[in-house]
């Protein structure tokens, strides 16, 4: 399990009071909606590599994330760059 901190401004802090009572549940939510949809993504890409190529998928979904690296249908994000940033 990993624990990730984030540091706001007061601004954004403030831009976020706008919109929920407790900051650290809503980013919690919306952080763990998007790793499920991640997740589906990884395990449907994984689904059609082992059918097309005759491969026994691992068992349990933390497995078969594993086996979508391992077989590098998947692959860490790369940082943006200066011109995505700006």
């Amino acid at each position: 399990m990993a624990d990730i901190t984030i540091t706001l401004t007061d601004t954004e802090k403030k831009c976020l009071e706008a919109i929920t009572p407790d900051i650290a549940e809503w980013i919690t939510d919306v952080t763990k909606n998007r790793a499920i949809h991640s997740k589906e993504e990884i395990l449907q890409k994984l689904m059609v590599h082992c059918n097309q190529n005759g491969i026994a998928m691992a068992t349990g979904e933390d497995a078969q994330v594993d086996q979508a690296y391992e077989l590098n249908l998947v692959e860490k994000a790369s940082p943006p760059t200066s011109e995505m940033s700006e």
